[in-house]
């Protein structure tokens, strides 16, 4: 069995590097530009873009709107390089709290009904990091 953070860079950080990389290139950007700011590769960008990577999960309006929200950022050059990473880190802490992290666990591992391992965002005593 996996733990949920398995789970995470499996499918959700793809999953948010797609739409992030979708999101720059409807906002005008080039591919080559969208690889450099978000420090992958140039075909990395073109996999995110084709759904070839990263297209595990659909997320809600809530998710999708973060997103949007985080590429504007991005373009108008809002966030520094340092805040990319803890942006990420907020909306996986989003994810999480809305439980697809939990639903994807239960889906791709044989998980038991009364597992609640994904569910640590619940609890008043979690640490302050992604999962």
């Amino acid at each position: 069995m996996r733990p949920p953070c398995e789970i995470v860079v499996w499918y959700v950080i793809p999953t948010i590097r797609s739409e992030l990389a979708k999101e720059l290139l409807n906002l005008g950007m080039k591919q080559k530009e969208i690889s450099e700011l978000l420090d992958i590769t140039q075909p990395a960008v073109s996999q995110y873009i084709s759904d070839k990577r990263g297209h595990g999960i659909k997320f809600d309006e809530q998710t999708m709107d973060k997103i949007k929200k985080f590429a504007a950022d991005l373009k108008e050059q809002k966030i520094e390089k340092g805040d990319m990473i803890r942006r990420i880190c907020d909306i996986c802490k989003y994810v999480k709290a809305e439980e697809i992290v939990c639903q994807l666990h239960k889906e791709k591992d044989n998980i038991p009904v009364s597992c609640n391992a994904c569910m640590g965002s619940k609890r008043e005593t979690e640490p302050d990091y992604c999962i």
